[in-house]
């Protein structure tokens, strides 16, 4: 039976203090996404059709380089935000939790420098 007053459960509970550093990071790299996101879909439709060395061509542009880099970078950013939320808020056993939010963390970053580097190797190899 716990005997603590009302304040002295809560006390020590709450915040981990980056809450909102947290809340701000997804809501920016949402917004980043969104213009990104809007350019990345109109200019692969605009190259449907074409063939290898088109696109070989057209991700040679280092500014197309730069822009696809940022769309990869905004994109593992932001869904490993979420996910960091969603394992926080449903995986209760602490063990788990933690091994869950290193190996979503690690894939981000595996992932999102995998895909950089393929960017990278089309633009100087291009």
């Amino acid at each position: 039976m716990d005997r603590r007053t009302a304040l002295g459960r809560v006390r020590g509970l709450g915040s981990a203090k980056d809450g909102l550093h947290h809340w701000w990071a997804e809501r920016l790299s949402a917004l980043a996404l969104v213009p990104l996101t809007v350019w990345f879909v109109a200019s692969v439709v605009s190259m449907a059709g074409a063939d290898y060395y088109a696109m070989r061509d057209w991700l040679s542009n280092p500014v197309v380089a730069g822009l696809l880099i940022l769309v990869v970078v905004m994109t593992f950013y932001h869904g490993a935000l979420a996910a960091q939320v969603v394992i926080e808020d449903y995986i209760h056993n602490e063990p788990v939790k933690w091994f869950a939010l290193l190996a979503t963390k690690a894939a981000s970053v595996l992932l999102g420098l995998t895909g950089v580097l393929a960017v990278l190797v089309v633009l100087f190899k291009g």
